[in-house]
């Protein structure tokens, strides 16, 4: 059975609509998944005609009446914004439904009436203006699911890699990073990788210092005091994960294909490999939220700068409900 993506409008005034619109004229999405527009069938509308995409747009109010046929996009309308709204415009009305939208898909996951969230971007200033104090996706979702132990995952064609610490500074990260932690966010990337169907996922961690310390040489220790007990408590549950691994080569080895994915010790350790990639097939991942709901989002912003001139590149659209697809736990 085909998983159903609630795909989430974000911030209307922004490229989100478009790269929607984009994305779903691609008969291989219908051939995947059973999409489902989460937002404002007016603004969709819109987009639709903005991108010439040879579309219907299916307002519904119930989920029950989507009907997941190509050529018809089904939106469930959420009817919150004026037909007018400008582009690339701080909108309190506009952030505060694309946080709507969200909470609505977090509903119908926590429901099992969607298998996965796809996310198109909000903006930070206009979530705020609509009355919304989050820094962003990834703290509504922990948030309204009641998680405390979550991760950001990225996603390429080529690479996976999931991250112990993210939006803090270096020194910060370093000393954020503790044995538990680690071993959470392994046992994260096994749960998630092994729910999506892999089984037995290889997972390769990270070093901290240049040559993974290189025993003492390099650093103060770090690898034995803050990764070694967490990687040998997992192994001991019988969880396929080894390191850690100088940075410098890893990566290099996991897009080779030895491993399934790599754990990263801080923000740019893990992000720089994923975008020289390709930024356009990149695609950010919330993991271990509760009730292992999986989301999954295009890794670039609102791009309020093109917004409606039928400038926005849907492939991270793509890539991101294609990734969806792959990791919503399997049924049956």
């Amino acid at each position: 059975m085909k998983p159903t993506i609630g795909i989430t409008m974000g911030d209307a005034a922004g490229v989100g609509p478009e790269i929607i619109a984009k994305a779903l004229q691609n008969p291989s999405i219908y051939e995947q998944c059973h999409p489902l527009v989460i937002g404002d069938a007016k603004i969709l509308e819109r987009a639709v005609r903005i991108t010439n995409a040879n579309l219907t747009v299916r307002p519904i109010s119930n989920i029950a009446e989507a009907e997941y046929q190509y050529g018809t996009i089904d939106c469930l309308h959420l009817d919150l914004l004026p037909a007018d709204l400008p582009f690339g415009q701080v909108s309190a009305a506009a952030g505060d439904a694309a946080f709507q939208f969200l909470k609505q898909a977090i509903e119908l996951a926590q429901n099992g009436e969607i298998d996965a969230i796809c996310t198109a971007p909000l903006n930070k200033e206009a979530l705020h203006k609509g009355g919304h104090l989050y820094p962003g996706h990834t703290e509504i979702l922990a948030d309204l699911t009641d998680t405390e132990d979550y991760a950001m995952m990225l996603s390429s064609p080529q690479l996976k890699v999931i991250h112990l610490t993210t939006h803090v500074g270096l020194i910060q990260a370093i000393e954020m990073i503790n044995p538990e932690r680690t071993y959470k966010v392994i046992k994260l990337a096994h749960d998630t990788l092994t729910r999506a169907g892999k089984e037995h996922p290889s997972i390769a961690v990270c070093g901290i210092n240049p040559h993974a310390g290189e025993n003492g040489l390099f650093g103060n220790g770090e690898e034995e005091e803050k990764l070694i007990p967490a990687i040998r408590r997992a192994q001991e549950e019988g969880i396929n994960v080894s390191g850690p691994y100088p940075a410098d080569t890893l990566f290099y080895r996991a897009v080779r294909g030895d491993f399934d994915i790599v754990v990263a010790c801080y923000h740019d350790q893990g992000h720089a490999p994923i975008k020289v990639l390709g930024l356009e097939a990149g695609v950010n991942i919330t993991v271990g939220l509760k009730g292992g709901i999986i989301r999954t989002s295009v890794d670039h912003g609102t791009a309020f700068d093109i917004a409606g001139k039928n400038l926005a590149d849907e492939r991270s659209m793509l890539e991101a409900i294609r990734v969806a697809v792959e990791l919503a736990p399997k049924r049956g």
